[in-house]
């Protein structure tokens, strides 16, 4: 039974870097950002805020910024004072095992997930030491992004040592 909750114990992400980024909800703007990341983040049945902890501290010291144009990716999103902006997406956890309808089965239920990934924008902005926009959790969402590379990146906290 260890190795079956190891395999559902698992936050998600998928990282891309941006020029800038916004989120709208009904045609309103509810989040924006300049030069960062856009992080839409999963989050499953089995996370905790220690998933999230390990997440952030990933995100946070990955070098993806080029310090010089067309140079090798050396800067992190705090070397070059880039911003975050959050998008939930469940969606990071469909299954498509069985049939061609998505399974979410492993994604938190928002009773959960609401709590854990509050918990992670405002670690994220403490760490950052900024307000770190979101999206509205459970809206639905369009999402523009002028992708910088493009650089995109999917972190598992399945990857950390337990």
């Amino acid at each position: 039974m260890a190795w079956r909750l190891a395999f559902i114990r698992r936050m998600r992400a998928v990282i891309q870097r941006v020029s800038s980024a916004n989120v709208a909800v009904a045609g309103d703007v509810v989040g924006e950002i300049g030069q960062g990341v856009l992080v839409f983040l999963g989050v499953g049945q089995e996370d905790s805020e220690a998933d999230a902890d390990w997440l952030i501290k990933r995100i946070v010291k990955l070098r993806i910024f080029e310090s010089e144009p067309g140079g090798r990716m050396d800067l992190s999103l705090r070397g070059i004072g880039g911003e975050a902006l959050v998008i939930s997406q469940f969606t990071l956890f469909g299954s498509l095992r069985k049939g061609n309808r998505p399974s979410f089965n492993r994604a938190a239920h928002p009773q959960q997930a609401v709590p854990l990934y509050e918990y992670f924008v405002e670690r994220l902005s403490q760490t950052l030491g900024q307000r770190v926009p979101t999206g509205v959790f459970g809206e639905r969402m369009h999402i523009e992004a002028h992708n910088d590379g493009p650089v995109t990146l999917v972190v598992d906290t399945k990857e950390r040592d337990f």
